[in-house]
C-alpha cells in the first residue's frame, strides 16, 4: 500500500497601509498555463517544504526564492491553513512591509513544454508581482487562498 504525502506550502502575505485600507504583495503563476489567466492565477509567496523544516522558516526561505527579495522583518500574523482544491495545505503568515520590487528576480521551474514534445523549457516561478488591494487581491486570488486576505482584514480591522 502507498502512503500519499500531503503537499504542504508555506509562504509570507505580505501588507502595507494604502489611501482606503491595505495592500497586499501577490505573485501572478509563471509558465504557459498560467499566461492567459488572471482569475485564479495569483498566490501568496509560497512554496513546498518537508517535514523536518519548520514552516515559518519555509516561508521566509520560499519569499527569497519566488521573489528574489529579502522578506520584511515585521512582526508576523498567523494566518493559519487553507487546502486547496488540488489537496495541497498551504499555511501563511502576514507581515507588514513594502520591499523594493525593482528587485524582484523570480526563481524558475523547468517543464516539458509543449506537452509530449520533449523539450524542456524554463519558466519563471512568478512571472509578475503586484500590490493589490484587498478587494481586488480577492478577484484574482486563488480560491482558497482568499482566506488568508479575510484574516488579514479581521486582523487589522
Amino acid at each position: 500500500m502507498t502512503v500519499r504525502r500531503t503537499k504542504r506550502s508555506a509562504g509570507l502575505l505580505v501588507f502595507r497601509p494604502a489611501p482606503g485600507g491595505i495592500e497586499v504583495l501577490l505573485g501572478h503563476m509563471g509558465g504557459p498555463l498560467w499566461a492567459r489567466k488572471e482569475t485564479g492565477a495569483w498566490t501568496v509567496p509560497k512554496g513546498e517544504y518537508e517535514d523536518d523544516e519548520p514552516a515559518w522558516e519555509a516561508a521566509r526561505r520560499e519569499f527569497r526564492e519566488e521573489l528574489g527579495l529579502a522578506p520584511p522583518d515585521g512582526e508576523a500574523v498567523p494566518l493559519g491553513e487553507v487546502v486547496q482544491r488540488n489537496g495541497k495545505v498551504v499555511t501563511a503568515w502576514a507581515v507588514a512591509g513594502d520591499p523594493d520590487l525593482t528587485g524582484f528576480a523570480p526563481g524558475t521551474f523547468t517543464m516539458e513544454w509543449p506537452p509530449r514534445s520533449g523539450r524542456r523549457q524554463e519558466f519563471p516561478e512568478l512571472d509578475r508581482v503586484a500590490w493589490l488591494g484587498l478587494e481586488r487581491a480577492r478577484e484574482v486570488i486563488i480560491t482558497a487562498q482568499a482566506a488568508f486576505l479575510d484574516r488579514l482584514a479581521e486582523h487589522s480591522a
